[in-house]
C-alpha cells in the first residue's frame, strides 16, 4: 500500500474515532504552541514527540498521577527525564514493579524511554507521572498543564484532563501497604 494511502487511512480512522468519542481525545506536541483554543494540538517539534489522551486522576489533596500515551514519530529514541506542573511542587517519573511478590511504586531510574517510531504507555499500575503535594483539588474536566523535560531535546508541553478513576484502587499515599 502506498505511504500516502496508509496515512489517509490512519487519518480517516482517527477522525471516526474522535467523532465517536465526542472529543475526549487530546494530543499535544513538543514544543507547545500558544493558540487561542487550549484543546488545539500544537505544531510538531523536531523530536516528533507527542502525547495522546493525557489525563490526571481526580483528587482533593495529597498525591495523584497523570497518564496517557507518549508517541515518538522521530527516528531516534527519546528519553523523558523529569516533569513540572503548577499543580504540584514535586513531580517524579514512576514505575510499578514486583518486589518480593508485592507490586511497589518507585521512581523510574533513567526516565521514560520512548522508542523511535514507537510509543510508551503511562497507565495506572504501570509507568506514570507522580504528583506529590498537590496544591489544589483536581475535579473532573479540569485542565492541568504539564511540561516534560526531554533529554537533549525540546520540552513537551500539554494539558491533561481531570478524570475520576477507581480502577485498581490505587492509593498514591506514602507508606501505603
Amino acid at each position: 500500500m502506498p505511504v500516502f494511502s496508509r496515512h489517509a487511512l490512519v487519518l480517516a480512522a482517527a477522525v471516526v474515532a474522535l467523532a465517536g468519542c465526542g472529543g475526549g481525545s487530546t494530543t499535544a506536541t513538543a514544543p507547545a504552541a500558544t493558540t487561542a483554543a487550549a484543546a488545539a494540538p500544537s505544531s510538531p517539534a523536531a523530536t516528533g514527540l507527542t502525547i495522546t489522551d493525557p489525563w490526571v486522576k481526580t483528587v482533593k489533596k495529597g498525591m495523584t498521577a497523570a497518564f496517557g500515551t507518549l508517541v515518538n514519530n522521530g527516528d531516534t529514541d527519546v528519553t523523558i527525564v523529569s516533569g513540572t506542573s503548577p499543580l504540584s511542587p514535586t513531580i517524579e517519573l514512576h514505575e510499578v514493579v514486583d518486589s518480593g511478590g508485592k507490586m511497589v511504586m518507585r521512581p523510574k531510574e533513567g526516565g521514560f524511554v520512548v522508542p523511535a517510531r514507537g510509543t510508551h504507555q503511562l497507565q495506572p499500575g504501570g509507568d506514570h507521572i507522580m504528583l506529590m503535594g498537590v496544591t489544589e483539588e483536581v475535579k473532573p474536566g479540569a485542565k492541568v498543564p504539564f511540561t516534560l523535560k526531554v533529554k537533549g531535546g525540546q520540552p513537551l508541553e500539554f494539558s491533561a484532563v481531570g478524570k475520576d478513576f477507581a480502577g485498581g484502587e490505587e492509593d498514591y499515599q506514602p507508606g501505603h501497604e
